[in-house]
């Protein structure tokens, strides 16, 4: 008698606890019908050279990590997804303790602009204005140096929001 009744009280958990699950999907929230997306270079309208070919490593390598989207090539991809970088700025975030303006720590923070468009009739499938990111990292030598190091940490940030953006429809 005891095993019924536990059973009974177990199902109607399991009932009561699924009832929280209507409407949620695993996976891309995107339409069926895109499967591949090309990512051409990121456009990079900061005034810090070089870091969209970061950040489109990181995407590239966020996006195959996360499954819902296998990339492709631009003839044959399902969806473009273009990027552009619109901001990168550091800002100080410890000082030395010796002195106030001895900077030991910076935060770097990027912001992105994504536009995801079918390929085949060109209509827009995501349009996120602002996807951002950011990454610390700890001086050690001259701020040029240092600051390459906190890239790949921001990038990857970056492109973890950016996937996020692409194929959760919230």
């Amino acid at each position: 008698m005891k095993t019924k009744l536990l059973g009974l009280f177990a199902l109607i958990a399991l009932l009561l606890g699924s009832i929280g699950c209507v409407g949620y999907r695993l996976g891309s929230m995107l339409p069926p019908d895109i499967q591949t997306v090309y990512i051409p270079s990121f456009l990079n309208e900061t005034s810090e050279p070089l870091i969209e070919v970061e950040c489109h490593r990181a995407t590239v390598e966020a996006l195959q990590r996360d499954g819902s989207l296998r990339i492709g090539d631009e003839e044959t991809s399902d969806a473009i997804a273009r990027i552009r970088l619109r901001e990168y700025r550091i800002e100080p975030v410890v000082y030395d303790t010796t002195s106030r303006s001895n900077v030991k720590q910076y935060r770097i923070k990027m912001s992105a602009s994504l536009v995801m468009t079918r390929r085949a009739d060109d209509k827009v499938i995501v349009e996120r204005p602002t996807v951002r990111g950011e990454g610390v990292f700890n001086v050690a030598g001259d701020l040029s140096s240092s600051k390459l190091v906190g890239l790949p940490v921001a990038a990857e940030d970056l492109a973890r929001n950016i996937v996020q953006q692409m194929v959760e429809a919230w």
